[in-house]
């Protein structure tokens, strides 16, 4: 039997830099949000403006320590992708539970036109989730389990509702 101590927490530490101190923590928009609002960390009256196509890594001056046993997932924030068309490169980003760098967002306009980004700015969302790891073994072809879709892969399923 485990003991308390070695139960995964919900308590997310953070460190904020120098470069972040003022900015509100992340913290859930609404009640019922999964992810907490990640703000850029730009110095003051220097804004990031993105053209369109062009990718930049975004500061948070966030230090996190994700509990073991969960990651950290950065998502796009809708509002941005759909007014304006920025999204994040490698979205979802994994943050893993033992990363102690800044936090840093790899945002993308794939919109048609400039886009700025401020101090203070809401830029991305983080979820916390629960990982679960497997143990990895070799396995002939015919060992794996038969299913209905099989060797299906991309549009197997269809492409209307």
């Amino acid at each position: 039997m485990s003991s308390q101590t070695d139960q995964p927490t919900n308590v997310l530490k953070v460190f904020q830099a120098d470069s972040a101190v003022g900015l509100p923590l992340p913290e859930y928009a609404t009640a019922g949000a999964a992810g907490l609002d990640l703000i850029a960390a730009l110095h003051a009256g220097e804004p990031l403006q993105l053209a369109p196509g062009e990718r930049a890594l975004v500061p948070t001056g966030l230090h996190l320590e994700i509990p073991e046993g969960f990651e950290g997932q950065v998502r796009a924030r809708s509002g941005l992708a759909s007014k304006h068309g920025i999204g994040l490169v490698n979205s979802p980003g994994t943050i893993d539970s033992d990363y102690r760098g800044e936090l840093r967002i790899l945002l993308i306009n794939w919109g048609s036109e400039p886009y700025t980004i401020h101090r203070g700015d809401r830029i991305a969302q983080l979820v916390i989730a629960a990982v679960c790891k497997v143990n990895v073994t070799v396995s002939s072809y015919a060992d794996l389990g038969a299913t209905q879709r099989d060797h299906g892969g991309f549009g197997s399923t269809g492409c209307r509702g």
